[in-house]
């Protein structure tokens, strides 16, 4: 019994707080709209986000039909019409003349070029042809490099693979060249050259056209002259003249 009235006793104070609570919420509204603020405080609420409408999308039927450019005739100004059209195609002109005549110009150096009969006599010579491009050189058409069985040729500086001369004089790397630079060069045959023992380079002869040695004589260098088919059989030919 003692429980029961304590649980009657504390609901009727909880509803005796629940009207005085909403009368006090009733009171508080009436001044503050006397006062404006309720109005106010309204007015500052956020208002919900705008619903989004869905819009009404496309049907495959539709996507196939706009996807698809309307065809036109491409129109064309009147006065270019008169005009041939441009090709822009790249026609690349041949470093060399199609005949055999080359002329080879060079730059004077610091010090004057002087050939005589005895540069003219220390030029050699070959009977045997020397087919270019193939020596050293793979399936693809492309120089084989080789850093421990190629051997450094003195004229191009490149350490590939195939013949070298081997000069009886100096016995050094000035006196390796590869077949290709010897015979454009000097119009010599590496195979004729390794046979003969007492073959000496064109370092010791004196008449060696490389960039460093016309360089180290105050020479302009000559550059790439590299071609099968020349004006001379030898570019050696052409300084002593």
């Amino acid at each position: 019994m003692g429980r029961k009235r304590r649980r009657i006793a504390e609901k009727g104070k909880g509803e005796e707080y629940e009207k005085w609570r909403e009368q006090r919420i009733k009171e508080n509204k009436g001044r503050m709209q006397k006062l404006g603020i309720l109005d106010l405080s309204l007015k500052l609420k956020p208002k919900p986000p705008p619903q989004k409408i869905p819009r009404n999308l496309p049907s495959s039927d539709d996507k196939a039909h706009n996807s698809l450019p309307v065809s036109q005739p491409t129109r064309r100004s009147s006065r270019l019409k008169t005009l041939a059209p441009v090709s822009y195609v790249e026609n690349r002109k041949p470093k060399f003349p199609e005949n055999d005549e080359v002329e080879i110009h060079l730059e004077e150096g610091p010090k004057p070029e002087i050939y005589t009969e005895e540069h003219e006599m220390l030029l050699g010579d070959c009977e045997m042809s020397w087919t270019l491009l193939v020596d050293g050189y793979g399936n693809d058409g492309k120089r084989i490099y080789d850093p421990v069985k190629g051997e450094t040729c003195h004229q191009c500086r490149q350490k590939t693979l195939g013949h070298r001369t081997h000069c009886s004089k100096c016995k050094l790397v000035q006196g390796q060249l590869c077949g290709d630079c010897l015979y454009t060069r000097y119009g010599e045959n590496v195979i004729e050259a390794n046979q003969n023992h007492n073959w000496i380079c064109p370092v010791c002869r004196g008449i060696c056209n490389c960039s460093l040695c016309r360089q180290e004589k105050g020479w302009r260098p000559t550059g790439a002259i590299y071609r099968k088919n020349l004006s001379r059989s030898r570019i050696a030919t052409f300084f002593a003249e």
